[in-house]
């Protein structure tokens, strides 16, 4: 392989890493604004609830018509496309 294709197949790759941080990032944040603005229905409503798997998202989602205000904002904005 000449060394040109080397230093591009490099470029795709870097290019490839960085948009993969980037999405990583993005749903970070969003499950850090989940986290903070559905604290208390999570204690109230899914504190027996294992995390991991989704299951605490899903709990909130089951008991969406007993969230706060703000908690429901949050978990609508996850949904919107980015």
């Amino acid at each position: 392989m000449k060394y040109e294709s080397i230093q591009k197949l490099g470029g795709i790759a870097l290019v490839t890493a960085l948009a993969l941080a980037n999405g990583t990032n993005t749903a970070m944040a969003q499950q850090s604004v989940i986290r903070e603005a559905c604290a208390a229905d999570y204690k109230s409503l899914c504190s027996g609830v294992q995390p991991g798997g989704g299951r605490i998202i899903a709990c909130l989602k089951e008991n969406a018509g007993k969230l706060s205000p703000g908690c429901q904002k949050a978990l609508e904005s996850a949904k919107a496309p980015q």
